[in-house]
């Protein structure tokens, strides 16, 4: 069979690139590595010598362990069972964990974030533990830097910022926490602390002016009353002004130890604090949490990296345990609901014991933003005036 070409010079191009082909195949076989070549027997793995990829978690907590240390702000060893955390971070990562004014509010950790801007020294803080209504204001002004943790599809919507900038943390409901052996009749409700035999016992756990936790008291004692909105928030007011009159109030910071002496043998404070304090002082003396009907009101707390972190690495291998499940077991484990609570429980990593000891929420009410910031502007603005008495510090 005869084939005719219509371009004999088109074929013998065709023949020479053909031949340029097989040449550059060669060569290319001959400068292969062995590796490359060699073919595995049948059902054997490829040998490679590419090193194994670096997880983004590698990566993270190798520069986090450069830095070296974390700086933290007002977190008491006794909230929440922090003691646990610091203990189970430090272990986990060998970073150090600087600890900053256990004691102070919400407001004074933004203001640590303000008056640190630039500064690399040990007084700046890295992360802060605020109250749900300071996540939002701390990114109005651009104190706090957006990160998600890993497990942030189980942080409930509303709350965390979408944009990963604050997120919460844990939650729990206000209570009475009582030295029994101070307190003959336990107060059942927040009207029972204006009886006279509760003189010079009662205290606030924070400084209404600065302290989310005791500013959500004050709201609390006012929504007791049956008011609502910022109407209970000036209600509130006028509750602890009766308190201060009545000389029940004692105007300190009260924590764990102002309860267990005897100094302040009622303190209004978060029922997870009150619970592993009793806990912590095993008998010596016995204190009751008891949870008011009336004004029973839930606080959530969040977690936020300052924009000006020194260790903004460690910042964030810091929340990536707080949000692990390690973390929020150690948060569990404080009598605390930890924010991953509803997610963690679906899948079965809350062990039954911890469950079981875990403090009621049962009629409690969480409030909004909104609704908090409405209560605070009141009870910031109003305290000075109507109430009219300074919270101090424990000496």
């Amino acid at each position: 069979m005869h084939v005719s070409y219509p371009n004999r010079g088109l074929a013998k191009i065709l023949a020479t690139l053909l031949i340029l082909g097989l040449l550059t195949a060669a060569c290319a076989q001959a400068t292969a590595t062995p590796e490359e070549v060699v073919v595995p027997p049948p059902g054997e793995p490829v040998a490679t010598t590419a090193p194994e990829p670096v997880s983004e978690l590698d990566a993270l907590i190798a520069a986090a362990q450069a830095e070296g240390t974390v700086t933290t702000i007002a977190l008491p060893h006794d909230w929440c069972n922090y003691e646990a955390v610091f203990t189970g971070f430090k272990a986990k990562y060998g970073i150090e964990v600087n600890e900053l004014d256990p004691g102070a509010g919400s407001a004074e950790e933004l203001e640590a974030i303000r008056a640190n801007q630039g500064n690399p020294g040990p007084q700046a803080p890295d992360v802060i533990d605020v109250g749900l209504a300071f996540g939002p204001t701390a990114k109005d002004e651009g104190l706090i830097q957006p990160y998600k943790v890993a497990t942030w599809d189980d942080i409930p919507d509303d709350a965390k910022d979408p944009d990963g900038y604050w997120y919460g943390d844990y939650y729990g409901v206000l209570s009475l926490s009582v030295n029994t052996a101070e307190v003959a009749n336990i107060p059942a409700e927040y009207a029972d602390l204006l009886k006279p035999e509760y003189a010079g016992q009662i205290a606030l756990s924070g400084d209404p002016l600065t302290s989310n936790a005791a500013i959500l008291t004050v709201w609390a004692a006012g929504l007791a009353t049956g008011a609502t909105g910022a109407e209970a928030a000036q209600a509130g007011l006028e509750f602890f002004k009766s308190l201060n009159e009545a000389g029940n109030f004692v105007p300190i910071d009260g924590d764990s130890r102002t309860v267990g002496i005897g100094e302040t043998p009622i303190l209004i404070d978060w029922s997870y604090n009150s619970i592993l304090n009793d806990v912590n002082l095993a008998g010596n003396p016995d204190l009751e949490t008891v949870v008011p009907a009336a004004g029973r009101l839930a606080g959530v707390y969040v977690q936020a990296i300052s924009a000006y972190a020194p260790h903004p690495n460690a910042a964030k291998l810091w929340m990536e345990y707080l949000y692990s499940d390690e973390g929020q077991l150690n948060w569990a484990s404080g009598f605390c609901y930890p924010i991953r609570f509803n997610a963690m429980s679906a899948a079965g990593t809350i062990p039954a014991e911890m469950l079981a000891q875990l403090p009621s929420t049962e009629g409690a009410y969480f409030p909004s933003i909104d609704e908090i910031n409405a209560a605070k502007a009141v009870i910031v603005e109003g305290w000075p005036t109507v109430v009219g008495v300074e919270v101090l510090p424990i000496p």
